[in-house]
């Protein structure tokens, strides 16, 4: 009589990367084939959050069946959108990454096993590079009340040493320890588009936990196809969500004080529409900031 065997359940997702995308099939299309070509694919969950997309981006899942495509009516900002994506994420780690990068098939491996074996680490991230290989990662020191005020100065990475603590490496491509994500309660919805990313790096810093970046674990990035903050309701979206983020940290003066000078500066360039969203405290999705 033959013996029966405990039957072994097969191991969840190890891995959630989770792509917010609009309007950007092909840049999307390179960046989850890229992603379907990862070492130990199995353990590995790939979502894709599509903000309205009319280019086809939500049909991308007949191309690979595998993938989960969360479909959402509207543009309702890379905020929501991000967290849509994590509370539907099952695994513990979760690696947000941008359309226009391209991973390799064994960047998610060692990213893992870098977060996994550091308890100081909340958060690890790759060295982003050019076509020609040459470093494109763009990192900061955390904003500041008067660094909103222009452009952030990016901070020279090292690429010598096995890794960097950096404060702000953006949200190109990051993994991070889902439980930290839903210890601060997931993102702050105030954020629409922007700052978010700058949230959780404060957060982070604000646990006594690192952001390591690898400069030997690269992933390539391509032309940004994202929307440009230029002017109207995006650009007031990026100066409402950097209003919130002094007002969150440095005090509510300080964060209403930024908001009125954006006020004046769209006056100043007869931006009505920018001037309209900032008024109304109006985001990228159509709400009003809080």
């Amino acid at each position: 009589m033959a013996e029966n065997l405990p039957v072994e359940e097969p191991l969840g997702p190890r891995v959630s990367a989770i792509l917010v995308a609009l309007n950007q099939i092909e840049s999307l299309r390179r960046a989850v084939a890229a992603l379907d070509r990862s070492t130990d694919r199995e353990r590995l969950e790939i979502l894709v959050v599509d903000l309205g997309s009319q280019d086809g981006s939500p049909q991308l899942d007949s191309e690979f069946p595998s993938i989960v495509t969360l479909r959402l009516p509207h543009n309702f900002g890379a905020t929501k959108a991000m967290n849509i994506g994590t509370r539907t994420a099952k695994a513990d780690l979760v690696f947000y990454l941008s359309p226009d990068v391209e991973v390799a098939p064994d960047t998610l491996q060692k990213l893992a096993d870098k977060l996994e074996e550091d308890s100081e680490a909340a958060a690890v991230c790759p060295l982003l590079v050019d076509q020609e290989g040459k470093p494109a990662s763009r990192v900061y020191k955390l904003p500041t009340k008067e660094s909103f005020k222009g452009e952030m100065a990016a901070v020279a990475i090292d690429t010598g040493q096995e890794f960097v603590n950096v404060e702000y490496p953006g949200r190109e491509a990051i993994l991070v320890r889902k439980q930290f994500v839903k210890g601060m309660n997931y993102f702050d919805e105030r954020y629409g588009e922007y700052w978010a990313d700058a949230d959780l790096a404060m957060q982070i810093r604000r646990g006594l936990k690192k952001i390591r970046l690898y400069p030997s674990i690269k992933v390539v990035k391509h032309a940004d196809t994202s929307l440009v903050a230029s002017k109207g309701v995006l650009a007031a979206d990026r100066e409402g969500g950097a209003a919130a983020f002094i007002g969150k940290y440095y005090g509510f003066m300080a964060g209403l004080g930024f908001r009125t000078g954006a006020v004046f500066r769209a006056l100043g360039r007869f931006d009505l529409k920018q001037l309209m969203a900032l008024l109304s405290g109006q985001k990228v999705d159509g709400s009003q900031a809080g």
